[in-house]
C-alpha cells in the first residue's frame, strides 16, 4: 500500500532531543501527530517507526528514540505527496507546530504537530490496523 500516514505519539514526560540540523528540542507531555508519506509500503514505514531498533535518520527517529514516546494509533489516507502537505496543513489549523520538523523536503512549516485530541483526523483518515 502507499499513501500518507499520520501517527499519532504520546509523550509521557518531558523529552529533551537533538533532532538533526534542528538542533536541541523539548517536547512537552501530551499528544502529537506526525504526517509522513510513503509511496511504496506504508505498512513496512509504519512498522519502522514502532520499532526501537533503527538508525536515526527522520526527524521523528530522535523523538520515537526516547523511552517516553510511544506511538497511540496511526491513520492513513491513499495519495500521493501533495496529500502529505494537505494532511499537514489540516494539522496545523487544529494545533500547534513544533517549526521545522519533518518536512525539510517540502515548503511546509511543520509536519509535527502538539495538541490535546486529534480525533477530527477520523474524518479525513482511516485507522491503520
Amino acid at each position: 500500500m502507499k499513501g500518507i500516514y499520520v501517527l499519532i505519539i504520546r509523550v509521557n514526560t518531558v523529552i529533551q532531543a537533538t533532532v538533526g540540523a534542528l538542533g536541541e528540542l523539548t517536547f512537552p507531555v501530551g499528544f502529537y501527530a506526525y504526517v509522513g508519506s510513503a509511496q511504496n509500503n506504508l505498512e513496512l514505514r509504519v512498522k519502522r517507526h514502532i520499532s526501537r531498533r533503527k538508525r536515526l535518520f527522520w526527524h521523528i527517529d530522535y523523538l520515537l528514540n526516547d523511552k517516553a514516546a510511544r506511538i497511540d494509533g496511526v491513520y492513513f489516507v491513499q495519495g500521493g505527496k501533495e496529500k502529505e502537505c494537505e494532511i499537514g496543513g489540516l494539522l496545523e489549523k487544529n494545533s500547534d507546530q513544533v517549526a521545522g520538523f519533518g518536512c525539510s523536503d517540502c515548503h511546509c512549516r511543520s509536519h509535527l504537530f502538539h495538541a490535546q485530541d486529534f480525533g477530527f483526523l477520523q474524518e479525513y483518515m482511516q485507522p491503520l490496523k
